[in-house]
């Protein structure tokens, strides 16, 4: 992540302050109004209209049910989150309720800028969310630095005609394809008609244009993890494993590109966005992306372009089935003079209720397990069952909690796999790089 001068992070504490939030009296103690009421700043992410909308009409709501503990709503970005918050805590202008994501916990939580919510959060609100979920927000000596409310699993998008004539096994949530079922299907789809390696159309696309997280969080798909607990005469610590499960998926990638020829090596350069308008001209077949790209190919798709969601692909072993995930999260600042109430207001939004709304205006999924189950959520259309099905396989991302990730993926892990992919290196080298020089980095932030 990028870093700052003092005198940047000053001036970006400022600018935070006084131009994100409505007025510069604000800050993380909250303001008091002469009747005893207090004014909590909440600091959201939400970007697409709709979930802008979702958000705002519950601030409203919450403002017109409660009389001595109002809101304001404070618009962010997700491209310069870290920075800002960054920048906000270090000048004390904190926001007192923080929208982000749980990889970018760690670091603010070994910090000391988030409270531990744990004395604050009611039983209804933990009971509403799975044991597996407050994983992904759990770190510290057990410590609660947030409420996981929106997660986004990796599913394939597919050509459904293209799907149907091939007369493959249509996979379902109950019974997904294996990958090596997915490998079969893929040379299935391809079409090479002048047999000159280059096809016309390829059975699926990666998009690895950022391959860390996606590696990491498919690995559990074939029962890897990459980062471990191992015990140690110090304690026990995090460290980066890379095995035979570990690399499976990175092994797929590295085939199906470079020697079945099933995926092009454009493709490794690509975002999700950028391999939809050869989706769209049967250029790909199937293409696995994050659930919310949905959206995208039901807006762009051409007129008569029929598309299907289907479950990612599992290992052959049983337990086999599972991907991480990285939620969106809401936190309370450290510095909040008012922590209850602003752990109450990340409860009122976090109920399942008010979790599926704005699940739907983000095309993502709700955590809590009665959210899941609203009706919008499991229809048929767009791939939303299919999401919904799927949500019982999602686990914390491997990631999650280990101090140093950011600069391992930084520094090692994504130049490392994009040598890899590429053909460049061998998947020892790759090893070698992975486990020796990021275990240095991890060992770093823990002596």
């Amino acid at each position: 992540m990028r870093s700052v001068t003092l005198l940047g992070r000053r001036a970006a504490a400022t600018l935070l302050a006084c131009t994100l939030l409505a007025s510069c009296g604000g800050g993380g103690d909250g303001e008091g109004g002469g009747d005893g009421t207090v004014t909590l700043d909440y600091y959201s992410l939400a970007w697409q209209k709709e979930s802008i909308t979702a958000n705002k009409k519950l601030v409203a709501q919450w403002n017109r049910t409660h009389k001595k503990v109002k809101v304001r709503y404070v618009q962010g970005a997700w491209e310069s989150v870290h920075d800002q918050l960054l920048t906000s805590f270090e000048g004390g202008e904190a926001p007192d309720i923080i929208h982000d994501d749980a990889s970018d916990l760690t670091d603010f939580a070994y910090g000391g800028y988030l409270a531990d919510l744990r004395p604050y959060l009611r039983k209804s609100t933990r009971s509403a969310i799975p044991r597996q979920s407050w994983g992904s927000v759990t770190m510290n000596g057990g410590r609660v630095y947030g409420v996981p409310f929106l997660q986004e699993p990796r599913v394939i998008i597919a050509n459904r005609k293209l799907l149907e004539r091939s007369g493959v096994r249509i996979p379902t949530a109950e019974k997904p394809w294996t990958w090596r079922e997915f490998e079969r299907v893929s040379k299935k789809l391809t079409r090479d008609k002048d047999h000159n390696g280059k096809p016309e159309r390829y059975g699926t696309v990666w998009t690895m244009k950022e391959p860390v997280k996606q590696t990491v969080n498919l690995a559990l798909s074939t029962g890897g993890k990459v980062f471990i607990k191992k015990r140690t005469d110090d304690g026990t610590k995090n460290a980066v494993r890379f095995d035979a499960r570990d690399s499976a998926i990175s092994r797929l990638i590295h085939r199906q590109v470079d020697e079945d020829r099933t995926a092009p090596r454009s493709g490794l350069g690509m975002g999700g966005s950028d391999a939809l308008p050869g989706f769209f001209a049967g250029r790909y077949a199937m293409a696995p992306l994050n659930f919310s790209y949905r959206q995208q190919v039901q807006q762009q798709a051409p007129k008569g372009f029929e598309w299907t969601v289907l479950p990612l692909p599992r290992g052959e072993r049983p337990g086999e089935n599972a991907q991480g995930v990285v939620p969106q999260t809401l936190s309370v600042a450290q510095e909040s003079g008012h922590k209850q109430a602003a752990a109450d207001f990340v409860a009122y939004m976090t109920t399942p209720e008010h979790q599926a709304e704005l699940a739907k205006g983000d095309w993502l999924l709700p955590t809590a397990t009665e959210a899941l189950k609203d009706t919008a959520v499991n229809r048929r259309k767009d791939g939303w069952r299919t999401g919904a099905q799927t949500a019982r396989t999602l686990l914390p991302s491997p990631t999650l909690g280990v101090r140093g990730y950011a600069e391992w993926s930084d520094k090692v892990a994504t130049p490392a796999f994009q040598r890899y992919y590429n053909g460049d290196t061998d998947l020892g080298t790759l090893r070698d790089s992975l486990v020796g020089d990021g275990n240095l980095i991890l060992n770093r932030y823990q002596r």
